[in-house]
């Protein structure tokens, strides 16, 4: 149990080319949901986000948590496949 919450920790770095917010606000925007309907249903899954922060995560300025990946996908109700949809690494 002590291994997941060091992985539930950790960050996935979001680069300047390489974002998943845009993905993010289309999810949001299909679930006709707020910033603040989402930020208040990732505090129910003990998420501590602010919407400043998770405007950020839809802008591509904010390094995500694992955890809070794996609230949007249970929020969104999608798979992670389609939150990386679209997504390349071009070095």
């Amino acid at each position: 149990m002590k291994g997941q919450q060091a992985v539930m920790s950790q960050k996935l770095k979001q680069t300047q080319d390489i974002s998943i917010g845009d993905n993010l606000r289309k999810l949001r925007n299909h679930a006709k949901l707020t910033q603040e309907q989402v930020v208040a249903q990732l505090q129910l899954r003990n998420c501590s986000i602010s919407r400043s922060a998770y405007s950020q995560i839809e802008s591509g300025t904010y390094n995500i948590r694992i955890s809070e990946l794996v609230a949007l996908a249970e929020i969104f109700r999608t798979d992670y496949n389609t939150i990386f949809n679209g997504l390349t690494y071009e070095k």
